[in-house]
């Protein structure tokens, strides 16, 4: 349901997943196009806004994976000043704060003119070899500290969870349901995934940027080009990491693909939803339980 959707759980989620469509809307198509015509065809324009939205959508992926983290990281370390922390009012001023800062990060593109047209990759996106600092300041602050800080959040959820689960063997008083440790293990799986894919391209731009004439020659075409399409790739796989971890998910895919094979269903399922949604108890992920059973 709508109000289910945009819980405060899972506003970063949809967040995340707005970020990942991006791509989809804009440079993908045009970087078919490239593929189809064997070279950029449509002119400065397209091309710096086709970088400037590929930009957009990989920093605010990242910081949105580092949003989630803290905001799990929070309802479960400091659960007593979660709800203070993470209302409403204040979750949308972060996810305001999060796409402003996206923004902000992307904007130093147009005035080091970065953005340009690879043949390699047939993309409009960032050119790593344009300026040496300013490449090594993209990695830090783009991709090294956020990893940083959700690595440090997603450590100290770990530690807990050893301890909860400790704790249970002894008095068994507290539990941790498969749903709370399904939740936690999708986004973690997110996380991972994103590091893996956009690890290799981030780090060849840092080892280019300290030391271009002795590192640049050395790096063969093939990898650079496998490097860019494994971090492309990474648009594609949230949607099936949150089909394969996620029930609700995949029930979600399940209802819309029998919508479009049998429109039909779909009043099937409207009838239903306004009896099923009074039954069914929302899922631990996006509720702001502070109850001795923790919320992964």
């Amino acid at each position: 349901s709508p109000s289910l959707l945009f819980s405060v759980g899972n506003i970063f989620v949809v967040s995340l997943s707005v970020a990942d469509l991006v791509v989809a809307v804009y440079p993908y198509p045009l970087i078919l196009s490239a593929i189809f015509h064997n070279g950029w065809t449509m002119g400065n324009v397209h091309c710096q806004i086709s970088g400037f939205l590929m930009g957009l959508s990989v920093i605010g992926s990242i910081f949105n994976i580092t949003a989630i983290a803290i905001n799990r990281y929070c309802y479960i370390c400091h659960s007593l000043r979660y709800d203070k922390l993470f209302n409403l009012k204040n979750t949308f001023c972060y996810l305001c704060l999060t796409w402003l800062l996206t923004v902000v990060a992307i904007v130093p593109n147009f005035f080091v003119g970065s953005l340009q047209y690879d043949p390699r990759i047939y993309s409009c996106t960032f050119a790593q070899t344009v300026s040496t600092s300013y490449t090594i300041a993209v990695v830090v602050v783009h991709f090294i500290v956020p990893l940083s800080i959700v690595t440090f959040c997603y450590l100290r959820i770990w530690i807990l969870v050893i301890q909860v689960k400790h704790r249970v063997r002894q008095d068994c008083k507290q539990k941790l349901r498969a749903a709370d440790i399904r939740n936690f293990l999708t986004m973690f799986v997110v996380f991972v995934l994103f590091a893996v894919c956009w690890g290799p391209l981030n780090f060849i731009g840092l080892a280019v940027s300290i030391n271009p004439s002795h590192v640049q020659p050395h790096i063969p075409e093939w990898l650079f080009v496998l490097s860019y399409f494994m971090a492309y790739f990474n648009s594609c796989l949230n949607a099936v990491i949150y089909g394969l971890l996620n029930q609700n998910f995949r029930r979600e895919y399940k209802r819309i693909l029998l919508t479009l094979w049998t429109p039909r269903f779909l009043f099937i399922d409207v009838s239903r939803g306004g009896t099923e949604g009074m039954k069914t108890k929302p899922s631990p992920a996006v509720t702001n339980n502070n109850q001795a059973e923790m919320h992964l």
